[in-house]
């Protein structure tokens, strides 16, 4: 038996959260590989920004990341309890959101993450879960989203928050 829900083999998901992060568009795709783990691939994609021009009100989230994870779960692949440990890469651009300041760059680096997976019904799942993200990165900083006067540029590790996740899962 490969798991609790009818012998469920691929799972497609979207996380809510990501969506009202600035409309970031995301999915994930995951397949069983037997009763206790799941591999995954998905992606994050955010081209826009908001108040484009407007000095005191421009905005963005851009980014395109793409991740690559296994996911152990003690009871059965795609329900209960479940870790997470993967690669990630990320080409951001982030700014206007808590300051005047600007970050763009590329970073790389591993995740961590737990959460839970509530069976809704044979073929639905919903998801809670929180990553950390931890690697290095190559940055410039601007004094502003749309000025272009760079104020530091430079690579350094990094450990911080990545994900939360309150996703929906179909299940095939």
């Amino acid at each position: 038996m490969l798991d609790a829900q009818n012998d469920r083999h691929v799972s497609v998901s979207t996380n809510a959260v990501n969506w009202l992060a600035l409309g970031t568009v995301n999915a994930n795709v995951s397949v069983a590989l037997d009763r206790h783990f799941s591999i995954g691939a998905g992606g994050r994609y955010n081209p826009w920004t908001y108040g484009a021009g407007d000095s005191g009100k421009q905005l963005q989230m851009r980014e395109r990341t793409a991740t690559l994870d296994l996911r152990y779960w003690p009871w059965f692949v795609f329900s209960g309890w479940w870790f997470d440990a993967g690669l990630q890469y990320q080409e951001y651009n982030r700014g206007g959101i808590s300051s005047r300041w600007t970050e763009e760059g590329d970073a790389y680096g591993l995740t961590l993450g737990l959460g839970y997976t509530h069976m809704l019904s044979s073929r639905l799942n919903l998801e809670f879960g929180l990553w950390l993200w931890g690697g290095y990165k190559q940055y410039s900083t601007y004094v502003c989203p749309f000025c272009g006067r760079k104020v530091e540029e430079g690579a350094k590790g990094f450990l911080s928050p990545d994900n939360a996740a309150v996703s929906l899962i179909y299940l095939f």
